[in-house]
């Protein structure tokens, strides 16, 4: 697989989808990636064999797989059963695990005061994830300080509802966004 950051650069949109409809409208957008934020381990194989069909980029976010742990056997299971290309977590536990197993890993930080820009740096420079991806995305500031602290590719994410709040963010350092707004999907 090519290195994530091309990736990103090249396809700066990225679809977080969280349900059935959002899934069928990223499958036919021109997105290249697409975060799966919903479903069990029921379902996630359906999910990315959709996806992949498409010729999509799926990464999953584990956190929010309903009956996964985030551990050696359920990120092993989701390989085996899914196939994404890599997964998203905001546990550095998660991190270190899927890198063992050779997944493309992105780490999720919420960054809601210095506290957190710091422990999110600090968590960064001990997991080493192929990317980090930003929350809330409007945080544009906050992107630009951890963009210049750590060497992985910036994803802004959250509560990017704007054409103009995806300029501001990959203006102020952010490589892509990721967004559930299906209208950006599209541009």
């Amino acid at each position: 697989m090519p290195d994530i950051s091309d990736i990103l650069i090249e396809n700066p949109i990225i679809a977080a989808v969280r349900n059935d409809a959002e899934l069928a409208r990223a499958a036919s957008s021109r997105v290249k990636i697409v975060f799966v934020v919903y479903g069990s381990i029921l379902t996630l194989p359906d999910i990315c064999a959709r996806l992949h069909a498409v010729d999509k980029l799926v990464f999953v976010h584990v956190d929010m797989i309903e009956g996964l742990r985030g551990d050696t056997a359920g990120l092993e299971y989701i390989r085996r059963a899914a196939s994404p290309a890599g997964i998203v977590s905001t546990r550095a536990s998660i991190i270190r695990n899927a890198k063992q197993l050779h997944f493309q890993t992105i780490l999720r930080v919420f960054l809601l005061d210095s506290l957190a820009l710091e422990t999110g740096v600090k968590n960064v420079l001990e997991t080493k994830p192929d990317a980090v991806e930003i929350m809330p995305g409007i945080a544009c500031r906050l992107i630009g300080q951890m963009e210049r602290k750590i060497s992985a590719p910036v994803i802004a994410g959250g509560l990017i509802k704007t054409k103009e709040q995806v300029i501001d963010s990959l203006t102020n350092g952010a490589v892509a966004i990721s967004t559930s707004n299906m209208e950006l999907w599209e541009n």
